[in-house]
Parts: structure tokens; sequence; C-alpha cells
């Protein structure tokens, strides 16, 4: 009996799977559901059967609706960045102990998210909080230390705008399939083998008949490269993939980037590499920059490690520690790239590389190396 409460007890707890037909909304599907909400409608069902009225008081339907959707994760991000990296700024050992439970804060966040498949806007506005508050202090504490040319500041400045403007383009979307694309893609690839079978047949000495194998090889090969989504129900082409985050089908899933809260995908691929590129390239320069000017005795790979004097005055100590936490923010992003560059050059996804991992997990030595070059092997077109 205790067993049955507990796993009953578990099942509400667990989020509604998307072909669940005990779920009353298919809002993680079809963003034009998002209207309906279970726990509202049980909690209306449990008022009606108690004979309860609703107590709405002075909240309006539209107040009612904004406060639902405000992402409430977001404000964390604009208020304690900026206490925890002042209050890491006042001693060394400090600093180290914030700085490093911060990206362990972080990842909690991000696994107890990533459990629930829902999409959050905490991660873009503390990257795009983080920018642009380490910029403000760029300006107003080296700047006025003359140590930063106005060329230097321009060529940050430019990073900056272009790190926007490319994150911009990387958000208009990874490229969604839709019903209609299969359809497309089936007739223009019939008028292609069409005007390949006329010019076949307009060549001298040549037949215009055709096997029954190419017949068949014809008919089938739509079928065999595309497959139905149990989700979407749609029919995708070769290596796209289903995001239950965001709810729909991508082509060339690639995955689905907490950062910028939206999937990387064939459209929106090269844009996605290009802020990675320019992001790093800035940070580093920018960080070199700091650094410089806060110890101008020391090396500029050592500086990051001993600064003599840096805590001696709040102003420099605070631009030291935001330098270690753009160091931390530009080595997570440098990982990132260099993986996506090993999956480029290896034709394959960040998807199908951990499909694979998932399905030799019962292997022994098996590494992201050995997975790349099995799929690798099976020529895997683009």
């Amino acid at each position: 009996s205790y067993l049955y409460q507990v796993i009953m007890k578990w099942e509400k707890l667990k989020p509604p799977e998307p072909d669940d037909p005990m779920c009353c909304c298919d809002c993680d599907i079809f963003w034009s559901r998002c209207c309906c909400d279970c726990d509202s409608l049980d909690q209306a069902f449990n008022r009606w059967l108690k004979k309860k009225s609703h107590t709405s008081g002075f909240q309006s339907p539209v107040f009612g609706a904004v406060i639902d959707n405000l992402e409430i994760s977001m404000i964390p991000a604009l208020l304690l960045l900026p206490l925890l990296l002042r209050i890491a700024a006042l001693h060394f050992l400090l600093g180290i102990t914030i700085l490093t439970a911060l990206p362990g804060l972080v990842l909690w966040y991000y696994y107890a998210t990533h459990r629930k498949k829902r999409r959050t806007i905490f991660f873009l506005t503390l990257a795009l909080y983080s920018l642009g508050y380490l910029y403000y202090l760029f300006i107003t504490e080296i700047l006025p230390r003359g140590d930063v040319s106005q060329l230097q500041v321009c060529v940050v400045t430019a990073g900056m705008i272009l790190t926007i403007v490319s994150l911009i383009h990387t958000k208009r979307g990874p490229g969604f399939v839709t019903a209609s694309l299969y359809e497309a893609s089936n007739r223009k690839k019939n008028i292609k083998e069409d005007f390949t079978y006329l010019e076949k047949c307009l060549q001298p000495a040549a037949s215009c008949s055709m096997t029954s194998s190419e017949l068949l090889k014809k008919e089938e090969a739509p079928s065999t490269k595309w497959s139905l989504c149990p989700v979407c129900k749609i029919i995708r082409p070769p290596r796209a993939g289903h995001c239950r985050s965001c709810g729909a089908c991508v082509l060339r899933l690639d995955h689905h980037c907490i950062w910028i809260n939206s999937c990387v995908g064939q459209a929106n691929h090269r844009s996605f590499l290009l802020t990675l590129c320019v992001f790093v390239l800035t940070a580093v320069y920018g960080i070199s920059l700091v650094l410089r000017s806060l110890c101008p005795r020391q090396y500029l790979m050592t500086a990051l490690f001993y600064c003599p004097g840096v805590y001696s005055q709040s102003s420099t100590a605070l631009c030291f520690t935001c330098s270690w936490y753009s160091s931390i923010i530009t080595g997570g992003l440098l990982y990132l790239l260099l993986a996506q560059i090993l999956n480029i050059s290896f034709n394959v996804t960040e998807r199908e590389v951990q499909q694979a991992l998932r399905s030799k997990k019962d292997q022994r030595g098996l590494t992201k190396y050995n997975v790349l070059v099995h799929l690798s092997d099976k020529k895997i077109i683009l």
C-alpha cells in the first residue's frame, strides 16, 4: 500500500508525455493550444464539486495571463549576478568560493529545467546581462585608467555588436519541418527524375524504357529515407529530429542550445558558429586588455593567476574578478565551439553523436572520437 502511494505520488509529479491521453493539452506540440492549463482545469473542476467560488481578487484575466507567462527565473540573473561579483571582489578566497559555486548552480538549474523539457529564458538572460554588465565595467572602470586606446575600445565594441547581431540572426529559427515539405520534396525529386529520363531518351541509340528495378527504386526511394515523427505525426526528412523543448521537428537538428533558448538546425547552424567565434575572440581580446591594465608588470598568461596589489582597491578587485568570470564563460563556449568544429569535420551532428553514445553505452572504452569515426564511415550526406 505504501509503495502504491509512492508510485502514484511520483506519477502526479511527473510531467505528462505528449502522447499521453490523460494530458488535457498539447501545448508542447501545438503552440495554438498553449492557453489550455491542466492544473487550472483540475482546480476549476474541484471548485465546482465543492461548490466554491473562484476568488480572483483584484487580478484581471489579462493581468493573470501576464503573470503566468512571465519568466520568474530571469530575476536572479539580474539581481544576484552583480551582488555575487562584488562579494567575490572583497577577498580572493571569496572569489574562489563564489566563482567555483556559480558553474555548479548553473548546472543544477540546467538539469532541473532540462528534466521538465521546458524552454526557459534564464540562460539567455544571464548571457545577455553578463555581456552588457562586463562591457559597462570595461567602459566605466578600465577606460578611465588611460591604458586602453580608442581603437581598442572600438574593436571591443564592434565585436560585441557583431555578437548581438549574429545572435539575433540565430534566433530567427533553426528551420522547422512543415507538413508540405514532404510533398514539395517528392514533387521536386520526380521532376528531376523525369528531366533525367528525358535527357536519356534524347540521346542517340538510347532506350527510353525503364526496368522494373528502376521503377521500384523510384517508388520506394522517398519512403525509405523519410520517416514519420511519432509526436508531430508529420513525415520528416533524414537527419531531422523532434525537440521536446521546442515542441516541433527541426531540419538537421544538432542540439537544443539553452544559451539562445532555441534549437540549432539547418537554418541557423552557420550563424550559431559565427556567434561563438565572434564572442570567443572578443572575450579573449577584452580579457587581455583588462589584465594588461590591471597587471602591467605581469605576463599575460600569468596575470590571471598572480596579480599583486589587485585587491588594494575595490574597483580593480571587481575588474579582476570579472576577468575570471569572463574566462570561465569563454572557456565553456570555447569547448562548445571546438566540439562543433569536430562534429563538422566528421560530417555528423551532436544529436547523432549522443544517439550513438547511448546506443553503445554498454561498450567499455567508448569515446566520442570512436563514435565520430564510426558515424563518418557510414558516409552520412548533409
